[in-house]
C-alpha cells in the first residue's frame, strides 16, 4: 500500500474523530441544559408528529448512546435512552430531528426518497467493496486487474453518492426541527441556539464522512490512471 493512501486515510480519519469528538462533547454539553418545557424527548418526538398530522409512526426506544433514526421502512423513530428520557437541550434536538426524517417521509421529500431507493445498492456496494479494494490493488500492482479496478471504483463511488445525498437529508431534517421549535415556543433563547449548535455538528460527521468517501473515490481514480500510464 502506498503512501498516498496512509496519508490521505489518516487525515481523513483525523477529521472524522475530531467531529465525532465534538459531537459527543456538544451533546454532554446540551444534556447538561434543560428544557424549559420539561418535557422529555420522547414527549416532544410525540408532539412534533402530531403537529404534523402524522400518526401511523411509532416511537420506540432504543439502545446505545447516539443511536438515534428514523427508519422509513417501518415507520419508526427509535430514540436512545438518553434522548427518550432526556429533558435536556441535546435530547430536544436530537429526538426534533428524527421526526423531521418523518415529516419528510409523509411529505414525499425527493432526497429521501432518492436514498431509500439507493439503500439496497448501497448494502451490496459497501459489503464487497473492502474485499475488492485489496484484490484490485494487489492485481493492479502485479500488472493486470483493470476490469477488478473498475468495479471497485464503481462500488466506492456508490458509497460516495449515497454520502453526498444524504446531506441534503440531514440538513433538512434539522432544518424542520429547528422550525417547529421556534415556532411552537418549545426552544427560545439559549435553548434554541444550543440545539441548533448540536444539529450543526451531528450533520458535521455527514459531512465528513462524504468527503471521507470522495476521498477513496479519487484516490483509487487515480491508482487507475496511473497504472495505465506506465
Amino acid at each position: 500500500m502506498d503512501l498516498m493512501y496512509w496519508v490521505l486515510i489518516g487525515g481523513m480519519s483525523l477529521i472524522g474523530m475530531i467531529v465525532s469528538g465534538r459531537l459527543k462533547s456538544k451533546f454532554q454539553q446540551y444534556s447538561q441544559m434543560p428544557v424549559r418545557s420539561n418535557m422529555s424527548g420522547r414527549d416532544l418526538a410525540e408532539a412534533m408528529l402530531l403537529h404534523y398530522d402524522i400518526s401511523d409512526v411509532k416511537i420506540v426506544q432504543g439502545k446505545g448512546m447516539l443511536t438515534d433514526h428514523y427508519n422509513p421502512a417501518t415507520k419508526t423513530v427509535s430514540l436512545s435512552p438518553h434522548v427518550y428520557h432526556g429533558r435536556n437541550v441535546a435530547a430536544a434536538a436530537v429526538a426534533t430531528h428524527e421526526c423531521g426524517h418523518a415529516v419528510q417521509h409523509a411529505r414525499s421529500y425527493a432526497w429521501l426518497n432518492a436514498r431509500s431507493t439507493l439503500v439496497p445498492i448501497m448494502n451490496v456496494a459497501t459489503s464487497s467493496q473492502q474485499w475488492l479494494f485489496f484484490a484490485a490493488i494487489m492485481a493492479l500492482s502485479a500488472g493486470f486487474g483493470n476490469t477488478l479496478m473498475l468495479v471497485t471504483i464503481a462500488a466506492f463511488s456508490v458509497t460516495a453518492l449515497f454520502s453526498f445525498v444524504t446531506l441534503p437529508v440531514e440538513f433538512d431534517a434539522s432544518r424542520r426541527a429547528l422550525i417547529w421549535l421556534d415556532e411552537t415556543g418549545v426552544a427560545k433563547g439559549a435553548e434554541y441556539d444550543g440545539a441548533k449548535d448540536a444539529l450543526w455538528w451531528a450533520a458535521m460527521t455527514y459531512v465528513s464522512a462524504a468527503l471521507s468517501a470522495l476521498v477513496m473515490v479519487l484516490y483509487l481514480v487515480m491508482r487507475f490512471a496511473g497504472a495505465n500510464d506506465d
